[in-house]
């Protein structure tokens, strides 16, 4: 009997959000046509790996492998395929993208959930502002002309609004971010805010960004939000002309963070560094998190990663906007 209900309710709700599945499905054609006219090689990756991703407050699966001779191996259900496919760049010097599914632990809301799809892909001989363009292109061709988000109707057949970390804090925080990075005091001055206990710089910054900032972008015309301080730079390269800033944007639109991308870090000495400053920071703040091994086989293959830029974009947020639904599981076929 119990089986029955679950059956009835898993068809009443497919049913109810068929034509937004449908639309969903007419999207993910679309996206690959749109590669493929662009001469892009569409790869998969594995999804159960040693290494799942560096990034701090992400939390992970864990599973593991068994031999046939018995022996155990523990694997880790990656956070994005972003390593595997710098990788596969490394080797071949092609443009790549995948649709991948990937999870993060502990997540859910209306804009997240631990299971989801991610479309990435990486450009040899592109730098940020041809990405963005590249990405402006996509998202317009995948969207309808006005999207419907919170009692807005946002046009998208203006140019997107390109605006640094820096400018955007001078307007929206009326402080100088890049001036005071690494001094909480002083940013916590300049934003005319308390600081909380214990907070340090990047929390700051980081609700900040939350508070003030990811507020009053993308609201009228999609935002790409450029060169986060350097701080931020995760595997970002830093900018030649200005050290203090990472060459990285994030694209916001109808008060969603639609994606996220790098000009791409290739000295695998400087990623060393990072990854092990992340693992000490990701140690102190969950030591009962499990640990796993540093992942080789990226760092090795960086120094033969040709000038590259790379983006990881939500595709159910993607659709979801599409759609005009509030929720991502409105457009999740089982969610």
């Amino acid at each position: 009997m119990g089986g029955h209900r679950t059956g009835e309710a898993d068809t009443a709700r497919i049913a109810e959000r068929l034509p937004l599945l449908r639309r969903r499905a007419l999207m993910v054609q679309a996206t690959r046509a749109f590669f493929d006219a662009r001469g892009y090689l569409e790869v998969e990756t594995p999804y159960a790996v040693p290494t799942p991703g560096e990034e701090v407050h992400l939390h992970v699966f864990a599973t593991e492998r068994e031999t046939p001779a018995g022996e155990t191996e523990r694997l880790f259900l990656h956070t994005s395929p972003e390593f595997a496919m710098k990788r596969i760049v490394a080797a071949t010097k092609e443009k790549v993208f995948q649709m991948a599914r990937v999870w993060r632990n502990g997540e859910g809301s209306a804009l997240h959930a631990p299971e989801f799809t991610m479309l990435e892909w990486y450009r040899p001989g592109a730098d940020l502002s041809d990405l963005m363009d590249e990405t402006e292109t996509f998202v317009r061709r995948l969207l309808p002309p006005v999207i419907h988000r919170e009692g807005r109707a946002i046009p998208l057949d203006g140019p997107f609004e390109r605006l640094t970390v820096a400018e955007a804090f001078t307007r929206y925080v009326g402080a100088d971010v890049l001036a005071t990075e690494g001094d909480a005091d002083a940013l916590a001055h300049q934003a005319g805010c308390g600081r909380r206990a214990g907070e340090a710089w990047e929390d700051l910054f980081f609700r900040l960004l939350l508070e003030r900032v990811e507020p009053e972008i993308g609201r009228e015309r999609p935002c790409f939000l450029t060169h986060w301080p350097a701080s931020q730079a995760a595997l970002a390269r830093t900018c030649s002309d200005d050290p203090r800033v990472a060459l990285r944007f994030e694209l916001y639109l109808g008060g969603v963070e639609l994606a996220n991308a790098f000009e791409e870090l290739s000295d695998s000495a400087e990623q060393r560094t990072r990854f092990e400053l992340d693992r000490q920071r990701r140690a102190t703040l969950y030591p009962d998190r499990p640990g796993w091994p540093m992942d080789e086989r990226l760092l090795q293959a960086l120094p033969d990663l040709p000038p590259t830029s790379g983006i990881a974009l939500g595709f159910d947020r993607l659709v979801m906007l599409a759609t005009a639904t509030p929720r991502l599981s409105d457009v999740l076929w089982l969610g």
